[in-house]
């Protein structure tokens, strides 16, 4: 048995190591096994700025933590919409983009049970992300790119 696996990894090993030395690179093996290569952005040294912005929506106050060029906690007043530019300067910021994020705190119901509050992140005045209008317990995240 154990020399099955021992020449069950010899074989793939050395698979793997033919495809790489093809000298047609990452592209053509990713080809060949039916995926598409995605596009790089222009690796110029242009700077692409995208208009980012954070709601959270309710009633009352609410703690909101926020990822936005820089990570913050505060406590606001709802409803509340922070917006910033965000300067993607790097050809690894353009390719990977930068997460920006909103967690919402919690906020009573009609019935007076809390939930979280209604969060949503526009990029470019596009919505790109939202928790379903609290539905969702899960944060607002989006990565800009």
């Amino acid at each position: 048995m154990r020399k099955m696996i021992s020449g069950t990894v010899l074989l793939l090993a050395a698979a793997l190591l033919t495809g790489c030395g093809s000298g047609n690179g990452p592209a053509a093996a990713a080809k060949s096994a039916g995926v598409k290569a995605k596009s790089k952005p222009d690796s110029g040294s242009g700077e692409i700025e995208r208009e980012v912005t954070l709601e959270v929506l309710g009633t009352g106050t609410s703690q909101v933590y926020y990822t936005l060029g820089t990570n913050r906690m505060v406590t606001v007043q709802l409803p509340w919409k922070m917006s910033s530019t965000l300067s993607l300067t790097t050809d690894a910021e353009k390719r990977v983009g930068i997460t920006v994020s909103v967690v919402p705190g919690s906020v009573p119901d009609a019935r007076g049970m809390l939930h979280a509050a209604a969060c949503v992140i526009t990029v470019d005045g596009k919505k790109v992300a939202d928790n379903q209008g609290g539905k969702s317990d899960k944060m607002c995240e989006y990565n800009v790119k």
